[in-house]
């Protein structure tokens, strides 16, 4: 499988640092890429797992 968002949003800004610090762009700029990438899959994975966990807790409620 994959490395999850957090892991990739790490090595986005390292990727980033590394790029500043030797003035390298184009790494910097992949960097911050990177880093939007991971933050877009988080936000489009949050509202199925929302959901999922609303409709949990509306299966377990007792209306009686």
């Amino acid at each position: 499988m994959g490395e999850d968002s957090g892991m990739k949003k790490m090595k986005g800004k390292a990727k980033e640092a590394a790029g500043k610090m030797t003035g390298n762009d184009r790494m910097a700029t992949e960097g911050r890429a990177d880093q939007a990438k991971a933050k877009a899959k988080d936000a489009m994975s949050n509202p199925k797992e929302k959901a999922a966990g609303m409709k949990d807790s509306l299966k377990d409620r007792d209306d009686s």
